[in-house]
């Protein structure tokens, strides 16, 4: 079972076949007919007016970024856990000069709001950075895929909105989060001044992202877009694919949360675990965090013995025998992500995997 991430999805049969039949033309000259009705209908989603199609989500929340500081030195604050702070390079430092302000996520992926309230920079002293961006995530990854409150996100655009400064949305899996709050994306974007929601995610596209705001906005964004290399040639092929992600969206999250509960119950159910441990009531969307609670036995010999099958594994497990590739996410926690290539027979194999792998190195530590 592959659940490292929900980016190893492939392509289905309806998305190969409206890219092979895709009507393309030059996007730099934004003469693709593909790509301008996925960039109308996400922008129709969000309920802004504008959107463009980017290659990926890291370029998305960069371009995000750059349009909206229009000088070197200003500044975003942001979550210590966000994906923006860990894992995109520092792109916003490197690329544009931007400086970030972190401010401490809680376990559910919010932050203190008086603690970014104090963040917010003063306008009047040239010795300090002119903040001028708050960033959120949702569903925030490194939290497990927590879904971010909507009081929570209207508090954050209120203050915002009362410092002139703009809120972007980090929304790589916003779907899984409009899907486990039970509504449209417009009842969490409508608070946000730009979004970048990813394709090639939970929502199952091989490649793209699409980000969002007002024309100003993307007016900007295009200009950025071309000189980090994003500009492309006939890309309604890869567009496509993702018309078709979208129009099959509540289907794909209904089956990746349905089994990210089934996993993480099934791995609750091992019962007075002494290698593991997870919290059940954490899991909100497609994303599993499970613990190491023997400091001998790290994420990274966890997952590696979880690739593995031995011949005595093979012998009593038989026909249910499987190799599990999930990802260390800590020196003491892995993370797993269901997607829809995962099926329910490979989630029952996997918890009978977890089961036998933990009483594998119990019995070694007697």
């Amino acid at each position: 079972m592959l659940a490292r991430s929900d980016v190893l999805t492939k392509p289905n049969k309806a998305m190969r076949k409206a890219m092979a039949e895709a009507e393309v033309g030059d996007d730099v000259f934004r003469e693709d007919p593909t790509i301008l009705k996925i960039e109308t209908k996400v922008a129709e989603m969000f309920g802004m007016e504008s959107a463009l199609f980017v290659p990926s989500g890291t370029m998305g929340n960069l371009i995000s970024i750059m349009a909206h500081c229009c000088n070197r030195g200003e500044e975003i604050i942001l979550g210590d856990q966000s994906h923006l702070f860990l894992f995109e390079q520092g792109g916003y430092a490197q690329v544009a000069g931007v400086h970030p302000m972190p401010v401490v996520n809680r376990k559910d992926g919010t932050f203190s709001i008086d603690e970014m309230k104090r963040k917010i920079r003063p306008i009047d002293d040239p010795h300090q950075p002119i903040t001028r961006v708050i960033s959120l995530e949702d569903t925030h990854n490194a939290c497990g895929g927590r879904v971010l409150p909507l009081a929570f996100i209207e508090e954050v655009s209120a203050v915002a909105k009362k410092h002139d400064l703009v809120l972007h949305m980090d929304g790589a899996r916003l779907m899984n989060a409009c899907y486990a709050l039970g509504c449209p994306p417009v009842d969490i974007t409508r608070h946000c001044d730009s979004v970048s929601m990813c394709l090639s995610k939970g929502l199952g596209a091989p490649i793209g992202s699409v980000i969002a705001g007002n024309k100003f906005f993307i007016e900007r964004a295009l200009r950025h877009r071309k000189v980090l290399g994003g500009g492309m040639r006939q890309p309604g092929i890869i567009a496509a694919a993702g018309l078709i992600a979208l129009s099959e969206s509540d289907m794909r999250m209904s089956h990746d949360h349905k089994l990210a509960k089934v996993f993480a119950e099934g791995i609750q159910a091992l019962g007075d675990n002494p290698l593991l441990e997870i919290d059940v009531t954490t899991v909100e969307s497609n994303i599993i965090m499970v613990n190491i609670k023997k400091s001998n036995i790290t994420a990274e010999m966890l997952t590696k013995r979880l690739r593995e099958v031995t011949v005595d594994e093979a012998q009593e497990l038989k026909n249910d025998v499987a190799k599990v590739v999930v990802g260390p996410w800590s020196v003491s926690s892995v993370r797993a992500v269901t997607h829809f290539d995962i099926s329910e027979t490979d989630i029952e194999n996997a918890i009978k995997k977890f089961a036998y792998v933990t009483k594998e190195y119990c019995q070694q530590s007697l």
